[in-house]
């Protein structure tokens, strides 16, 4: 899928005259205007991520400290995030994602999910974590468990590193 996505999305954006533009520039410019130039990019610029919000061996509630402090201060801790986080994930209707991301104004941090390829670069909002609830993430290993795919994201994959990275 991901390959696709970078094969079309930069024939695409060559059409368009933005080749040589980075990846969120052209997710920004076409949102909106080109709906094939923007599913393709977005689910690159969000794949990119993906794979490295993902490690063995990760997940759990071992936050790095800024990142644990400010999930407390915005979204009431740890546990709160992870419903909250979850729920967005399992509500998301069809395919789409869960993101835990930066206002880029006000600096606080949110849960939101999004539909398709959408993210919260879109919205003014810098991803900090996100996850792909596209059936195509899951359903080989869990089949139509969404819920228990996001449990395992969370408790067991999760690269808190790499998050925090996005966060800083």
């Amino acid at each position: 899928h991901h390959k696709a996505y970078v094969d079309n999305g930069n024939k695409l954006a060559a059409e368009a005259g933005l080749d040589g533009k980075s990846v969120e520039e052209v997710v920004l410019a076409s949102f909106g205007k080109n709906a094939g130039l923007f599913n393709n990019a977005a689910q690159h610029y969000n794949h990119i991520h993906f794979w490295h919000w993902m490690k063995k061996g990760g997940g759990g509630n071992k936050l790095p400290g800024a990142l644990e402090k400010k999930i407390k201060e915005d979204l009431g801790g740890y546990d709160a995030f992870k419903k909250d986080f979850t729920n967005a994930g399992v509500t998301q209707f069809g395919s789409g994602w869960a993101w835990l991301a930066q206002d880029n104004k006000s600096g606080k941090l949110e849960i939101l999910k999004t539909p398709n390829g959408e993210n919260p670069v879109v919205h003014g909002k810098t991803p900090i974590l996100g996850i792909d609830v596209w059936e195509h993430a899951y359903y080989i290993d869990f089949r139509n468990l969404r819920p228990k795919f996001v449990e395992t994201f969370l408790n067991s994959l999760v690269n808190w590193s790499f998050a925090e990275a996005n966060f800083a």
